[in-house]
C-alpha cells in the first residue's frame, strides 16, 4: 500500500492521477478532511500533518511512502519529524522523496536545496530504502508571470543568461508513480528535467510563438526583484531564497538536461511549448492559486 503526502499539491495531485490510472492501492495524507473529496480516483485518506503524523499502527500499513512537503522555512524540521515516525513504526517502508536539482551538490547553498540536503542526510542515516527524485524548476512556476505577460508583455526576473531544464509537474509525477509501483529503484537518485535547458529569453520567445504576442525578457536587478516578491506576499525568507536560486541559475547551476524521465517512465518529457499550449487558459485569464515563485 502507498501513502502519498502532499497529495493536494501541484505534483502530488498528478501523482494521485497516475496512481489511479495504475489502479494502485493508495492512501492520501491530507491536512483537512474536505480536501480528500477533490482527489483523483476514489482513494482512501488519513488526516494528519508532518509534525503530527499518523499513528504507528497506521504507518505500518504502508510499504511505499511518497514524501513531498512545501518549500518553507520549517521544511527540514517537519520532514525529519515525519521520517522519525516512519522509523519508530518499525517496518521500514521504501521512501520516495522529492528533493530538487542541486540538493546533492554540497557547493549549492540555495536554502531550498540545503533543506532537502539536511533531510536526505537524516533519511540516509535511518537505513530506510529510499529513492530521490530531483526535479528541475517546474514549468508550472512560469504561471507566476501570467499577470505581467497580460499587462506588459514581459517576463522580468534576475536570471541573467542562465539556463534551466524546466520540467512539467505531470512528468515528475509520472516518474514518481512508476517508482512507487515497481521495483529496482532503491538507493537511486533521478534528476528529472525537460528536454532542453532554456534561458528566460528563450522562454519569452516560446510564449511569443505559442500565444502569437510578442513577450520580452528583462533581466531584473535583484533588489528590484526582491521588492516585487515581497509586495506579492512572499515572506522575506522565501524572497531571499528565490534570489539565491536566481543567482545559482545565473552561475549555470540549473543548466541540466537528463534522460531520467524517459528512463523511468518510457516516455519523453514534455517540451515547454506543449505545456504552454495546454496552459493557455491560465495565462490568458486570472486563475486562483497561482504559484508565486518558480520553486
Amino acid at each position: 500500500m502507498i501513502l502519498v503526502t502532499g497529495a493536494t499539491g501541484r505534483v502530488g495531485y498528478h501523482v494521485m492521477e497516475a496512481l489511479a490510472d495504475a489502479q494502485a492501492d493508495v492512501v492520501a495524507m491530507v491536512r483537512v478532511e474536505a480536501k480528500a473529496a477533490d482527489l483523483p480516483g476514489t482513494p482512501r485518506h488519513v488526516v494528519a500533518t508532518f509534525d503530527d503524523p499518523p499513528p504507528a499502527e497506521v504507518l505500518r500499513g504502508f510499504d511505499r511512502v511518497f514524501l513531498l512537503s512545501p518549500a518553507i522555512e520549517e521544511q527540514a524540521e517537519l520532514e525529519t519529524v515525519f521520517i522519525d515516525a516512519l522509523v519508530a513504526a518499525g517496518h521500514g517502508p521504501h521512501v520516495v522523496k522529492v528533493a530538487a536539482d542541486g540538493f546533492a551538490d554540497p557547493g549549492c547553498e540555495v536554502r531550498f536545496m540545503v533543506s532537502h540536503r539536511q533531510v536526505a542526510r537524516h533519511l540516509d542515516a535511518t537505513g530506510l530504502p529510499v529513492t530521490y527524485l530531483a526535479p528541475a524548476l517546474y514549468m508550472e512556476g512560469l504561471l507566476s508571470f501570467a499577470d505581467s505577460i497580460r499587462e506588459s508583455a514581459e517576463i522580468a526576473v534576475p536570471g541573467g543568461h542562465g539556463r534551466v531544464g524546466f520540467v512539467a509537474a505531470s512528468d515528475v509525477a509520472a516518474a514518481a508513480a512508476r517508482v512507487l509501483t515497481s521495483s529496482g529503484h532503491e538507493d537511486a537518485t533521478y534528476v528529472l528535467t525537460g528536454p532542453e535547458a532554456l534561458r528566460f529569453k528563450d522562454v519569452a520567445a516560446r510564449i511569443s510563438a505559442v500565444f502569437a504576442r510578442e513577450v520580452d525578457y528583462t533581466d531584473q536587478p535583484p533588489d528590484r526583484a526582491r521588492e516585487f516578491m515581497l509586495a506579492s506576499g512572499l515572506s522575506p525568507w522565501q524572497a531571499d531564497g528565490n534570489l539565491e536560486l536566481f543567482d545559482w541559475i545565473r552561475q549555470g547551476g540549473a543548466n541540466t538536461v537528463t534522460a531520467a524521465v524517459r528512463e523511468v517512465t518510457g516516455t519523453d518529457p514534455r517540451p515547454v511549448q506543449d505545456w504552454l499550449e495546454e496552459s493557455r487558459g491560465s495565462f490568458e485569464g486570472p486563475a486562483p492559486g497561482l504559484p508565486r515563485s518558480l520553486f
